[in-house]
């Protein structure tokens, strides 16, 4: 509504009251005048409490007294406001901050008043204590009401003369802290929306009223709720409900034609204008199933007591292999890595637990591909059970660092399970990827390879070797999800190499737990997967990650790149003739590899890892040599085609 529209008696109070509202809010007129209302409301409220302390029938005496010591009254308490503040502020952002100072300088001017009566006034008799103490009630009551409406009818009619309407909406979420949003929100005059309803995030709601506004149903009854009190948007708490919710209020959202808006908190909204706020994210909120929970009592009469070595114990993968070590009271830890800080970090995180449930750690900085130093690291602690995380995972920098990928991920691997097989630990896990299957990359062969030599020792050594394949780890160092928060941070575009691109996801929880859980299922030689359901949408992915940050379907906008070197437009579980078998966990099964010629291979391995400083051609040739289905560039034509 404008006040063109509006009946010409009404627009023209209107701009009359809007040319007094700018008037009035500079300070030379603003000061002045709250000072003159002061005084006269602080003649009033003495006149009232001096004559209310009498009855309302004065003597002469007393009306002489009244009279006489309403001018040093009404002078102290105009002093003590003064120098408290209270004329420099405006009514109309009037908080109980502002409030509770006017307690603080009502009840100074009550000791203010007492000192001058009784030291300074030369009067008969003295200011009745009654009468100042009733004269400070009603100054708190009656200032302190005239603020508070002044604010009240500012909100509620300010909008009218000013010409403007603001929109009914809705917000999510019945806590007191909610109440208290929806009302900052509502007593803001810029801001187009009106919180007139919530709506509990909680089937078992119990309130009718938050913070003076109604609570109108739940989550399921939100298109009733907005066709109610005719809303077109809803409000959403940043990280008030869980990513699945919120995926379903966007459905239902679009359905019905509401626009959903989810409010960042603050230190997000702070920090920085070249940043998109955006909805604090869990993980799990993008998986589209339930974690798995892995069954992990039989990990205590495994894991108590041992001595455990984790390698790549300062990345994703290895970190949370630690963290949940340690809640079934190993005898010590291992932390092996090459990066100090890391290391180091994971230590100090560790430490106090490890303390209270008398775990030792020890750190121990080296690189797997040095086999005198992964010697002294067994001699020295003699583990029990081996958890290898360490690996290169990257796959186009790996096609450029062919050597590196061999030495890291074939030699290191080599020299561990040779060391455990002659230290005789319990367990060795080797940590693969669903890359080594039909592997199209130098680090999915690489994986592969590594896979091949765990089976081989598995043959002979009373050591239980096993290998666990992970599909991609949701929120690891190097994944899609930090890459893409990014770029969405940065307004886009998400950049994704094709349309077509699925991925088996996994959280860094549920991978920690597989590796684990494998260790105490394994008999020896079983490759463990966990059943990560249907392969999800690259697209998709990146799409419920815009909406469930808290950005609207469309906002940011996609650049597809085209597949790089070595990448699939899908990944596989399980080679074409690996039969995989149900374990007794219902989420995990295991697959046993095809047999190859244990001369022939281990042979061929030890050459390439003896010329892992070569040509990069003569490498991959080499690797294909060992696996004859890697071949980059044709395997992702094929992959292609499939697709």
């Amino acid at each position: 509504m404008t006040s063109e529209k509006r009946p010409p008696l009404i627009a023209y109070a209107a701009r009359l009251a809007r040319k007094a509202s700018v008037a009035i809010r500079q300070p030379s007129i603003r000061v002045p005048m709250l000072i003159v209302l002061h005084i006269g409301i602080f003649t009033l409220i003495y006149l009232f409490a001096f004559t209310a302390r009498y009855d309302f029938r004065l003597s002469p005496a007393a009306k002489s007294l009244m009279l006489g010591t309403l001018t040093p009254v009404v002078l102290t308490k105009l002093v003590v406001f003064y120098l408290g503040k209270h004329f420099h502020g405006w009514w109309r952002y009037v908080t109980f901050t502002d409030l509770s100072s006017l307690l603080k300088v009502s009840f100074a001017s009550m000791v203010m008043i007492a000192f001058v009566d009784y030291f300074f006034l030369l009067f008969p008799s003295q200011i009745p204590r009654l009468t100042i103490f009733i004269d400070t009630l009603l100054t708190i009551i009656v200032v302190g009401g005239l603020r508070s409406s002044w604010r009240y009818f500012d909100e509620q009619l300010g909008p009218i003369w000013q010409g403007r309407v603001r929109k009914p909406a809705v917000m999510i979420g019945t806590q007191f802290s909610v109440g208290q949003l929806a009302g900052q929100l509502n007593s803001n005059q810029s801001i187009a929306l009106k919180v007139v309803a919530l709506v509990s995030s909680d089937a078992k709601w119990h309130r009718s009223i938050v913070s003076g506004v109604p609570v109108a149903g739940t989550l399921k009854e939100i298109k009733e709720i907005a066709l109610k009190y005719r809303a077109s948007d809803v409000l959403v708490p940043s990280g008030l409900i869980s990513g699945r919710e919120l995926r379903q209020l966007v459905n239902d959202c679009n359905i019905n034609d509401l626009t959903l808006r989810v409010l960042p908190r603050m230190e997000d909204a702070l920090q920085g204008s070249h940043k998109i706020p955006l909805r604090p994210l869990a993980i799990n909120d993008l998986l589209k199933r339930d974690p798995v929970k892995l069954d992990t009592d039989r990990l205590v009469n495994l894991i108590r007591g041992k001595k455990i070595l984790i390698t790549g114990a300062g990345g994703s993968i290895g970190s949370e292999i630690c963290r949940q070590l340690i809640g079934f009271a190993p005898a010590e830890l291992i932390l092996l890595g090459r990066g100090e800080n890391r290391i180091h970090g994971l230590h100090l995180e560790l430490m106090d637990k490890a303390k209270l449930s008398g775990i030792q750690l020890a750190q121990v900085i080296g690189n797997i591909t040095d086999e005198m130093a992964m010697r002294r690291v067994f001699e020295k602690y003699h583990p029990e059970i081996v958890f290898h995380a360490a690996a290169h995972k990257h796959v186009p920098l790996m096609e450029l660092h062919v050597g590196e990928a061999i030495k890291n991920n074939i030699l290191g691997t080599r020299n561990l399970v040779a060391l455990a097989d002659e230290f005789n630990a319990d367990h060795f896990v080797l940590v693969s990827s669903d890359k080594a299957v039909n592997p199209t990359s130098v680090m999915g062969c690489t994986k592969h390879i590594a896979e091949r030599i765990v089976h081989e020792y598995s043959h002979s050594s009373e050591t239980k070797f096993v290998v666990v394949r992970f599909g991609n780890v949701l929120g690891s160092a190097g994944s899609v999800i930090p890459v893409f928060q990014k770029q969405i941070e940065n307004g886009g575009p998400i950049t994704i190499t094709d349309s077509r691109m699925t991925r088996f996801f996994m959280s860094i929880p549920e991978a920690a737990q597989l590796v684990m859980q494998s260790a105490a299922m394994s008999k020896g030689g079983e490759i463990f997967v966990l059943d990560m359901g249907e392969p999800v949408s690259i697209m998709e992915l990146a799409e419920d990650l815009i909406s469930l940050s808290g950005l609207p379907p469309g906002s940011i906008e996609f650049e597809f790149v085209g597949l790089r070197d070595g990448e699939k437009l899908y990944e596989e579980l399980y080679f074409d003739d690996e039969e995989n078998i149900p374990t007794e966990h219902y989420k995990v099964r295991a697959a046993y590899p095809r047999s190859y010629d244990s001369v022939s291979v281990l042979s061929d391995i030890e050459s390439l890892i003896a010329n892992a400083d070569g040509d990069h051609e003569m490498l991959r040739q080499h690797l294909t040599k060992i696996v004859p289905s890697f071949a980059s560039a044709d395997r992702s034509v094929l992959n292609e085609k499939e697709a």
